[in-house]
């Protein structure tokens, strides 16, 4: 991988297990358009769970495409946080806590979306009934000092978007957290929002495509599916991820 002077990357996909996502975005299919796209590397972030994940990683087994194990969290902020490991056990160990710290909430599947577990078929075998697309009860701080103790990283989401991105839910991304890169939406105009948020040049960034669809899947805002591994990214990646 190292000796791959193209490594292109995308790190914000959900699976059929988000609410908002389409039912068509199971685990083989994401497989199958990631590789179609020419990306080397993807991470499955689903709202608050990392249910879809292990199935994922059997199924891409042997296909030439990495599957890092990760989750998009909400934290009690409202603040969207993809948490990336370096292996699936920490992830499901990660997974167990926030299980325990979201509200008992029905999903209403009418209004929010089906939320739906796959096997190594690709077929449907179960229903969360839990609502996932919902603030969890553990605080910015509890996700960063709890994900880095399990050895994973944190890359705030979408940080310019007006929903859910850390800069309008807390104002600022606190300097103390053990935040490396930020995720910058795909739409965005980069230097602007540089420019108005000075601090973030501090930031290596990316790009992920956030998607829902598999139509989405590498749009990462390049000219090129997904988003280009930088010298920057590498370095620090490797510190937490098996790159």
């Amino acid at each position: 991988m190292r000796g791959k002077k193209n490594f292109r990357l995308d790190l914000h996909i959900h699976t059929c297990l988000s609410p908002c996502a389409d039912l068509l975005m199971t685990p083989a299919n994401i497989i199958r358009a990631a590789l179609q796209a020419g990306l080397d590397c993807i991470a499955i972030t689903d709202h608050n769970t990392g249910g879809n994940v292990e199935v994922a990683m059997k199924i891409a087994r042997g296909s030439g495409l990495q599957i890092i194990p990760a989750m998009e969290i909400e934290t009690r902020e409202e603040v969207h946080l993809l948490c990336l490991f370096p292996v699936l056990e920490a992830l499901l160990e990660w997974d167990k806590l926030v299980a325990e710290n979201l509200p008992d909430l029905k999903n209403d599947e009418e209004f929010f979306g089906y939320q739906l577990y796959t096997d190594d078929q690709d077929e449907y075998i179960a229903k969360e009934e839990r609502l996932l697309a919902v603030a969890s009860r553990l605080s910015f701080n509890e996700v960063v000092e709890g994900v880095v103790k399990l050895g994973g990283m944190i890359i705030p989401a979408h940080v310019d978007r007006p929903a859910n991105g850390i800069i309008r839910q807390l104002g600022f991304i606190p300097p103390e957290a053990e935040i490396s890169i930020v995720e910058i939406s795909r739409h965005a105009k980069v230097e602007e929002i540089r420019q108005e948020y000075p601090y973030l040049k501090n930031y290596p960034y990316l790009t992920g495509s956030d998607s829902h669809y598999l139509s989405d899947i590498g749009n990462c805002g390049q000219e090129e599916k997904g988003f280009p591994l930088t010298e920057d990214l590498l370095q620090i990646l490797a510190e937490y991820l098996s790159l």
